[in-house]
């Protein structure tokens, strides 16, 4: 999926961002890294921070997943 075909506002959940290759169909990573290295990332500020939906929904703001793209991560 290309950067363009993605929404513009919203929230994308982990495995929409990293990925799941045990899904079916699989979901390809906008950003191929493993759940680890992503929450190192975010625990570092070097990835967004997520925003609770609610006690257990973590999500990240589709705006702030777009700009980490588009700054080449």
């Amino acid at each position: 999926m290309s950067i363009n075909q993605l929404p513009q506002t919203g929230y994308f959940r982990i495995w929409q961002i990293i990925g799941d290759k045990k899904a079916n169909p699989p979901i390809p990573p906008l950003i191929p890294v493993s759940a680890a290295t992503w929450w190192n990332k975010v625990r570092t500020g070097h990835y967004p921070q997520p925003v609770k939906l609610g006690p257990r929904i973590t999500a990240w703001r589709v705006e702030d997943i777009l700009k980490l793209i588009e700054n080449g991560i």
